[in-house]
């Protein structure tokens, strides 16, 4: 059971924080479907600084010391990177949305394509081959947290809670949780969160209050390719060993069918993505998932094909969004070019 807890959190977080990062786009007015295309640049520009950093030998003395807190700060570095390199690949859509009042869905679209075959183009010139990897080591040995880093041997026990989210789990996994936590609160509970949730329902009543528009929804859309980018990098932390081949298993489309699902609302969207890691994870661990404890991989003897696990999640996908979309209730404005003149 504590292995599907975390191996569950280690898909759902990341969904949680795309589709997030889809809300804050879309709460201001503006359609991300790029949050495929962010993801995937974000995941090449952190293994790519997590790459660099290692061959430049600025954290070899803390991995020799086993000083796992330093080595978390290469996280949080790595992840940060991705954050600030993903706003500004955002900054596409956004300039093609408010400035060109271009068609969104094509713009995110374009993004989608520029981007696996842009990481690609890049891979290339910097490793001669289709997958960047980590300089050296695997991103378990580097980045992961484990009970010996607590002071507990190999055969101890550290009780369900310690065992299910302290050994075995990536210190990024929480630190989005947090950030997830945080974002929520500020677009729900702050001056900024209301205006920029205004310029998605009205725009029109906004900006005759005096509020920006313009400013706001491009703050939605870098806020939006922030935590995408940062979602795409913790991804391929924890689920691709810190590899980028210029794909994430359609997580960002995952990411929208997440958010639809739960209704553009933050607390909705931690459940459905609960609900989808879920299910991802029992397609990537079904042979050797023992649910109970007790030695029997039942859906290992279930004798159910391999491909039938792994078209599991997006099935289920299909099947909650033709029961929930009709219910869904988009931002108002969302996809509409703001027009200053029009009333």
């Amino acid at each position: 059971m504590s292995f599907l807890i975390r191996q569950t959190l280690i898909y759902a977080v990341p969904l949680m924080i795309v589709a997030l990062a889809g809300v804050y786009a879309e709460r201001s007015g503006i359609i991300n479907l790029a949050l495929e295309g962010i993801m995937i640049f974000g995941a090449f520009v952190g293994v790519l600084f997590v790459r660099l950093v290692q061959q430049w030998g600025w954290f070899d003395a803390a991995k020799a010391a086993g000083d796992w807190v330093t080595l978390q700060g290469f996280v949080l570095l790595a992840m940060t990177v991705a954050a600030i390199l993903g706003a500004i690949f955002a900054l596409l859509l956004a300039f093609a949305a408010i400035n060109l009042k271009a068609d969104q869905t094509i713009g995110g679209t374009a993004l989608n394509l520029l981007a696996p075959a842009l990481v690609l183009f890049l891979i290339r010139i910097i490793a001669n081959q289709n997958t960047l990897q980590m300089f050296t080591g695997d991103s378990a040995s580097w980045f992961m947290v484990k009970k010996s880093m607590f002071g507990y041997g190999r055969t101890e026990e550290m009780g369900f809670l310690g065992d299910t989210f302290l050994n075995k789990v990536y210190f990024a996994t929480y630190v989005c949780i947090i950030i997830f936590v945080v974002c929520s609160i500020i677009l729900y509970k702050t001056r900024f969160g209301l205006r920029l949730r205004s310029c998605g329902e009205n725009p029109q009543a906004a900006d005759s209050l005096g509020i920006n528009v313009v400013k706001m929804r491009y703050s939605g859309v870098i806020i939006s390719g922030a935590l995408a980018g940062m979602g795409g990098f913790v991804y391929a932390l924890t689920t691709a060993n810190c590899s980028s081949n210029g794909d994430v298993a359609g997580f960002g489309f995952l990411a929208l069918a997440v958010m639809i699902f739960g209704n553009w609302k933050p607390l909705n969207i931690a459940g459905a993505a609960i609900l989808f890691g879920l299910f991802k994870c029992i397609a990537a661990s079904y042979s050797s998932l023992d649910i109970n404890g007790d030695g029997i991989y039942l859906l290992k003897q279930l004798g159910i094909n391999t491909n039938f696990y792994r078209m599991l999640p997006y099935l289920i996908t299909l099947v909650v969004l033709a029961f929930t979309s009709k219910s869904s209730r988009a931002p108002k404005a969302e996809g509409i070019p703001y027009d200053k003149g029009s009333r």
